[in-house]
């Protein structure tokens, strides 16, 4: 690879490199990289360093010795052969202004110019670690797992929660969305979303559409006792989505949806912690594909799932262990650590609830229930009001399937004595755990 006399030595400058040892994981911001190059790894890290902290294509003399000791990023890391493989690479805290610029300064700094470096032909952040320091300065979920399982009822007997978007996305009226929410919760659902499409739009109006279907999920409650959440989309500009948010509050809504990545994750980092709705917050990831679906180059989901928690997210799609966003292998393997971190310990944080959604119908369910287990919400539009006996029929059937799975029945057993589960099968077949 040709590159002027000076690029090289910018490469290979120890500034921007050190050893494992000397990096103290509570001072440090780490960021994983996976990159293809014909630079070798060692160098592709450093090229990293230099472009996302002090450096710049040549030697300069505005610098000083504060700026040289104290603000390098460094390499520490590589793992792969040649130019292909993983590099670490630690952002030391002294480089962030973390308390007002928030996560917007560090996505400049771990996910900045870095993608556009001719040097490298591939690049992914894969991963990234907060300190401790970090994360205490953020909230983290406000009501978490064990908030919405109080809401709903399941504390008790955890179990997955089976949600499901109105459908079609968008065209219907707030009585015929309200309807449909109605026989869906009647039908055994405990969560119901907007798509990430409808907002306000002249045909189903916000306001119109919250207070209608309060009033049937208040009849449901009525008449079961189940309460069941309706996350209404309140994605807009800042001002409008406050407006938004506070119209659906005053309305009865019991919880708020964000498209986080088309509204930008500073966005939603500001919307959570200037605005306490004592709601929660479930996260549509909308757009994500655009960064996350080449394994070779962008960011990965987890990175993003990362700072969905650390923001605010109560709920956060992430993807389905089986169904028509299901992925390659390599998304399977990402979804569990994905969904293990939202799950785990960290510094006190509460835990986000785990979303899977995407082309899901009771065949599914044993699949999606093996890779999640208890703690996870899943969510099926099609296959639920798909079912030919309608909305409440494909609820039904959706729970029948998550009770099969919860005392261990196979679902085809479990189907012979529940008609819904059985015609859902009829209709759209099982995937089998072998296929997984």
């Amino acid at each position: 690879m040709s590159r002027p006399e000076g690029e090289r030595g910018i490469y290979l400058d120890e500034t921007f490199y050190t050893t494992p040892d000397s990096i103290d994981p509570e001072k440090y911001i780490i960021a994983k990289y996976y990159v293809e190059s014909e630079l070798d790894l060692k160098e592709s890290g450093i090229a990293i360093a230099t472009e996302e902290s002090i450096g710049t294509w040549t030697e300069i003399t505005t610098t000083n010795e504060w700026v040289k000791t104290r603000l390098p990023a460094k390499a520490f890391k590589t793992d792969g052969y040649g130019g292909t493989g993983f590099v670490w690479v630690a952002y030391p805290l002294d480089l962030f202004d973390l308390e007002t610029s928030g996560i917007a300064n560090v996505l400049s700094m771990v996910a900045g110019n870095l993608f556009g470096l001719s040097a490298l032909k591939n690049v992914r952040l894969v991963d990234i670690e907060f300190p401790k320091e970090v994360v205490d300065i953020y909230v983290g979920p406000r009501i978490g797992i064990e908030g919405v399982r109080r809401l709903v009822g399941t504390d008790a007997s955890p179990r997955p929660h089976l949600g499901t978007i109105v459908k079609p996305k968008v065209g219907l009226s707030p009585e015929q969305t309200a309807h449909v929410c109605y026989e869906a919760a009647s039908g055994g659902v405990d969560f119901i979303k907007d798509d990430e499409t409808l907002v306000n739009q002249k045909f189903c109006p916000l306001q119109d559409r919250v207070v209608r279907v309060m009033e049937a999920l208040d009849r449901v409650k009525s008449e079961s006792g189940r309460k069941v959440l309706f996350a209404v989309n309140v994605t807009a500009d800042p001002g409008d989505m406050v407006r938004h948010a506070e119209t659906a509050i005053d309305n009865g809504a019991n919880t708020l949806m964000l498209d986080i990545v088309i509204l930008g994750l500073p966005t939603v980092e500001w919307f959570i912690k200037s605005y306490d709705f004592r709601v929660p917050i479930h996260m549509h990831r909308a757009m994500h594909a655009a960064f996350t679906r080449n394994p070779r180059h962008g960011i990965s989901m987890l990175v993003l799932a990362k700072i969905a928690r650390l923001i605010g997210g109560d709920q956060l799609h992430v993807g389905s262990g089986a169904g028509k966003m299901g992925g390659e292998e390599s998304a399977r393997i990402e979804i569990h650590q994905i969904i293990d971190f939202l799950r785990s310990e960290w510094h006190g944080k509460r835990r986000t609830f785990p979303v899977a959604s995407g082309g899901i119908h009771p065949g599914f369910v044993p699949a999606n229930y093996r890779v999640f287990g208890n703690d996870f919400v899943i969510n099926a539009g099609g296959g639920i009001h798909g079912h030919p006996g309608g909305t409440r029929a494909g609820a039904a059937a959706m729970r029948q399937a998550i009770d099969a799975c919860v005392k261990g029945v196979p679902i085809e057993e479990y189907a012979k004595i529940h008609r819904e589960l059985r015609i859902a099968l009829e209709r759209w077949g099982q995937r089998r755990l072998s296929e997984d």
